[in-house]
């Protein structure tokens, strides 16, 4: 295992909730937090701008109340994602903001730039990228980040196409640091599969779709509850960037799934509300979900992956 910096230390579970975009709110991320599993959400899920800072407020308040109350269980820290592509002309803004509370944890995506990075680390916060192959991890670490994500085939979302085996021992060859593993992970078992690979932490993003908390419709709830992977679909259409997507929300907007055109990558759009609508319309959703069978709160569904994962290590003999 990686010797691990700062607030990914000592984590009461090895799990990174991933930021969902729309998707992921203050609720969901003090749940996660307070269950043991680093919660986390994009800052431009907040919307106008002054409702990043009341929502930054709101966690760290909240969980320092928790952890202020519960001196022998304190939650897990929280994390932030940060959209670096051109396209977010609110990066540097939300980036004071982030500063002015110290968030413990950044997640940045889409463009790797020292600057931000070093912003980060001004109050002692540590950075993860996330990647889709062993060129872009390279890149990112070169530039200043202290740890990575690897999104492998079938991630929900904006996804990579490598298996994870591949992209996990590739990176491994040469990066010893923090390493969280995305794609398809959605039971206990896929926890501790991630870590014999050589992750030190589970990413998952899907499942939580599925938990009370999540800010998403009961219908959007509901399809991640009955589909499984042959309902996902990967297509670059509705952002520029290849991602994973929920068949009945495609044929819901008028669209064949299976005969999706290519968009034009450089049209790419991730901070307006050109790319707000077309997340809201069209679900996000990895290939893991065939595992998901009900909707629960948050907390129920960590207590459900903490005993999985310990179930799976008893098989193993470990």
């Amino acid at each position: 295992m990686s010797k691990l910096p700062g607030a990914l230390a000592h984590l009461p579970f090895p799990v990174i909730g991933s930021p969902m975009f729309i998707l992921s709110t203050p609720k969901l991320v003090i749940a996660q937090c307070i269950a043991g599993v680093v919660g986390s959400m994009p800052s431009l899920n907040a919307r106008p701008i002054s409702q990043l800072d009341e929502w930054l407020a709101e966690i760290t308040e909240t969980l320092a109340n928790y952890n202020r109350d519960n001196p022998d269980r304190p939650a897990a820290p929280f994390a932030i994602n940060q959209i670096v592509h051109k396209s977010n002309d609110r990066l540097e803004q939300d980036m004071v903001l982030c500063v002015k509370y110290k968030v413990p944890i950044y997640i940045t995506s889409l463009g790797a730039r020292e600057d931000i990075y070093q912003a980060a680390h001004s109050h002692g916060g540590v950075v993860l990228h996330d990647i889709i192959n062993n060129a872009f991890a390279h890149k990112a670490i070169e530039k200043g980040a202290d740890g990575l994500v690897a999104v492998a085939a079938g991630a929900g979302g904006h996804a990579g196409v490598k298996s994870p085996f591949a992209l996990i021992q590739e990176i491994r060859q040469w990066f010893d640091g923090p390493l969280a593993l995305s794609g398809a992970i959605a039971s206990g078992g896929a926890v501790l599969a991630a870590q014999a690979m050589g992750a030190d932490f589970a990413y998952i993003g899907s499942a939580f779709i599925a938990t009370e908390e999540a800010r998403a419709s009961q219908s959007y709830k509901q399809a991640v509850v009955e589909c499984d992977s042959d309902d996902i679909f990967y297509t670059n259409l509705f952002t520029g960037v290849h991602g994973n997507y929920l068949a009945p929300s495609i044929r819901a907007a008028g669209m064949d799934p299976a005969n999706l055109p290519e968009s034009d990558p450089s049209k790419m759009n991730f901070g307006g509300d050109t790319a707000a609508k077309a997340w809201k319309d069209i679900w996000g959703c990895g290939q893991g979900i065939g595992a998901i069978d009900k909707v629960q709160k948050a907390g129920d569904f960590i207590a459900q992956l903490r005993r999985e994962y310990d179930e799976a290590k008893k098989r193993l003999c470990l």
